[in-house]
């Protein structure tokens, strides 16, 4: 008796066909003809052909399991979620992601060349009735998830990009792609090139481990031909800042703690989770499943857990951004409403909405206060390697020890990291009266080697060997810039350096987190980023000389000034 096979069985047993017949140098001049010779050597050496792919739309894992056997695959059911075909088929169809049920299977298919390779099976579940129907014809006919993929073979950044720009050398254009947290894998789509002599019109570059920096700019080249997309995300990114802000705000983070904690820990349910934060089981789960997709937490089997990203939300937690997101997600967020005010008229936002500068707004409410300080040294990791800076280093070698001042220095974060590397250098902290209280605290291990001095700016000691800005010029305009730089050239030594820790804007426009702190300095403080001839226009204003700069991390970096006529000699 002959058997007709399901359309979807059809497809799925071509596909196991085209998996076994291929190999890496054969199928890659197929892709993108012209390749050859050195160029196509170097993409067998660093790639592999590792698959084919189809989607396919059984009714149920019954009907999934007759569609295998029938193509001679073995596969564990049921499929893992599968994050970025979700999505992708979520933004075609206009659909919420929570409501497609999609799954990936990778059974096991040999070469006839003796290769072990996959069939990867997307499943998006119709179950009998469905309006999801009509995604399953549309899919059917379009064929956007069919594709063929290469596994690179040692990830590197240098390594990936290099294939990116061969792929794109050869006709090859970005077609999006994603990092799955539950396999811990990137994956970067492309649409093959015109004239391509395989059935197959999209290849994809699956990357083990997470690659997201890279995936970014190969993101922005997709959305770049697709600019309705591209306004719609960029519309939308105040949800993520409420979304962050309200799964902190909430104690999420926290109640995940050793359950649903790390990597590899095992999930938590949503309905758990709402018992331990009192929220609604069925409104946390949509929030989770949005914060899934942005890598804050994963979705397994067993429920929910954190990744290193959301762990970054806990309290107290090593490098806690914790303050930083009740901040932005709370009195910043709600100025920013204010930004085309400011824009307009060129009066802060901030104090447009609260009737007050920040500074007096957040010092008249002790926890807000609190929080603030808080949230400044959220950023601490721009400070790791400032303990290193030259500068300080040779003053702790100074025979006779050295002082280290610094001015309006928050909660003590930096001046601690500084002392701690060096044991023989001592401190002064200068702040305002309740900031003095908290840097006490925290400080308190190191005893007579750090002193506090309540004051302002006027209030720079004398005598100091380094001095140190961290994160305070960017709040002020240029006038009060110059009255602070003179303050500090007062009390420096002619002996003394300066070290002023900003994010610098780049000179030629190239993307940074001070271009996006510039908008918020105008927005919320009235102060600005700059460029580093800016600052250093503003130093030759204050009698000082800007004479080296060292990058650090989240675009900051550090600018080692000098009284005017001194040249660098560390």
């Amino acid at each position: 008796m002959i058997t007709t096979l399901s359309g979807d069985t059809s497809r799925l047993l071509a596909t196991v066909d085209f998996v076994k017949e291929q190999d890496t140098a054969a199928l890659l001049p197929l892709l993108f003809p012209g390749l050859d010779g050195p160029e196509l050597r170097t993409l067998v050496e660093h790639c592999r052909f590792s698959h084919a792919a189809q989607l396919v739309f059984p009714s149920g894992e019954a009907e999934l399991g007759t569609m295998l056997t029938a193509c001679g695959l073995v596969a564990a059911l049921p499929p893992a979620p599968s994050v970025v075909v979700r999505e992708r088929l979520a933004v075609r169809h206009r659909r919420r992601a929570g409501d497609l049920d999609v799954g990936i299977l990778r059974p096991p298919v040999v070469g006839v060349d003796g290769a072990r390779r996959t069939v990867e099976v997307f499943v998006l579940t119709v179950p009998p009735g469905s309006d999801l129907g009509v995604v399953a014809e549309a899919e059917r006919e379009r064929q956007h998830e069919a594709h063929v993929a290469f596994e690179v073979v040692a990830p590197d950044p240098l390594v990936l990009r290099g294939l990116c720009a061969t792929f794109a050398r050869y006709g090859a254009t970005a077609d999006g792609g994603g990092y799955n947290p539950h396999e811990n894998g990137t994956v970067f789509y492309f649409g093959a090139a015109a004239e391509a002599k395989v059935g197959y019109r999209r290849v994809e570059l699956y990357v083990p481990g997470d690659h997201r920096d890279v995936l970014s700019a190969h993101l922005d080249d997709h959305r770049a031909r697709q600019p309705a997309e591209t306004v719609l995300r960029l519309l939308t990114g105040a949800w993520t800042t409420q979304a962050l802000a309200a799964f902190t705000e909430l104690g999420v983070p926290d109640a995940m703690e050793g359950e649903g904690d790390g990597e590899d820990g095992r999930g938590i349910g949503v309905e758990e989770l709402a018992r331990k934060v009192g929220a609604r089981p069925r409104n946390l789960a949509t929030l989770l499943r949005y914060l899934a997709m942005l890598g804050v937490v994963a979705e397994g089997r067993d429920g929910f857990r954190l990744t290193g990203v959301g762990a970054l939300l806990r309290a107290g937690g090593p490098g806690s951004m914790r303050a930083l997101a009740l901040m932005y997600g709370g009195p910043f967020y709600q100025s920013f409403a204010g930004l085309g005010h400011t824009v307009r008229t060129g009066q802060v936002a901030f104090e447009h909405h609260f009737g007050e500068n920040h500074f007096d707004h957040f010092a008249r409410d002790p926890e807000l206060a609190e929080l603030f300080d808080q949230s400044m040294a959220a950023g601490s990791a721009m400070f790791d390697p400032v303990p290193t800076h030259p500068v300080l280093t040779a003053a702790a070698e100074a025979p006779a020890g050295a002082t280290v001042v610094d001015v309006a220095g928050g909660n003590g974060e930096l001046l601690g990291r500084v002392l701690a590397a060096h044991p023989r250098l001592n401190g002064v902290l200068l702040e305002r009266p309740h900031v003095v209280e908290a840097a006490r605290r925290r400080l308190e291990d190191l005893g007579p080697r750090c002193a506090f001095l309540v004051g302002d700016f006027a209030d720079v000691p004398a005598g100091g060997d380094v001095y140190v800005l961290s994160r305070v010029l960017h709040d002020w305009d240029d006038e009060q810039c110059r009255e602070i730089l003179r303050h500090c050239a007062r009390a420096m030594p002619d002996h003394a350096d300066l070290l002023v820790v900003e994010r610098v804007l780049p000179a030629d426009g190239a993307f940074s987190l001070a271009t996006a702190w510039d908008l918020h300095m105008m927005c919320n403080v009235g102060g600005r980023e700059r460029r580093a001839d800016h600052y250093g226009r503003l130093f030759a204003d204050a009698g000082l000389a800007l004479v080296g700069q060292v990058p650090l991390p989240l675009d900051g970096s550090v600018l080692h000034v000098r009284k005017g006529g001194r040249s660098a000699s560390v």
